[in-house]
């Protein structure tokens, strides 16, 4: 047992790397000859609109509590918890609007002084003209903040080698209920 952290810590690495579904890559010897296009590939700026819908408490949680400090339930800011999700994307801020793929990692509370959030995630996109493709977001979120800012910090199948921005702002936030939609816009640039 006196190993649990450092397993639990190789199991979120794993966890929070992005995971490339529907085909994008075939294997190494495919990413190796698409490196060696790169030097003659343009570069391209996509931008993204859809909503994420996270939900800790009810009966289909999306995220949910995997660690805590002793602090954490008196602290008003909850600081030292950490939650795993994974958020249905989709299009519209309706939960029953076209599902565009999953907002997978964790995130944890991790200021004494606001409700912020550090965001360690993929958009992993499942339909659509990116599917099997993902963003990775790593990032401060101040929660209660109008609108947020969290770099854009790689990618993975039409978006590798990805860098750029993400802006949040809450669409519905219900404190006592434990759940959020939040309006995502994403300004992305890759090869």
């Amino acid at each position: 047992m006196e190993n649990l952290p450092f397993i639990l810590l190789v199991c979120l690495m794993f966890i929070a790397m992005p995971v490339v579904r529907g085909g994008t890559t075939k294997g190494p010897k495919e990413v190796e000859e698409w490196f060696e296009k790169l030097s003659h590939a343009k570069e391209k700026v996509t931008k993204l609109r859809f909503y994420f819908h996270d939900a800790i408490k009810g009966k289909s949680p999306t995220a949910m509590p995997v660690a805590q400090a002793n602090i954490t339930y008196t602290s008003p800011t909850l600081f030292g918890l950490v939650n795993m999700m994974d958020d249905p994307l989709t299009v519209g801020p309706e939960l029953s609007s076209k599902l565009l793929g999953r907002f997978q990692g964790l995130y944890g509370y991790v200021s004494n002084a606001e409700v912020g959030l550090l965001v360690v995630a993929n958009f992993v996109f499942t339909d659509g003209e990116y599917n099997g493709s993902t963003l990775a977001v790593l990032g401060y979120n101040p929660i209660l903040h109008h609108y947020r800012e969290m770099p854009i910090v790689g990618g993975s199948g039409i978006f590798r080698l990805a860098r750029g921005v993400v802006t949040v702002k809450n669409y519905f936030y219900n404190a006592n209920a434990s759940n959020a939609t939040v309006e995502v816009n994403v300004v992305a640039v890759h090869y």
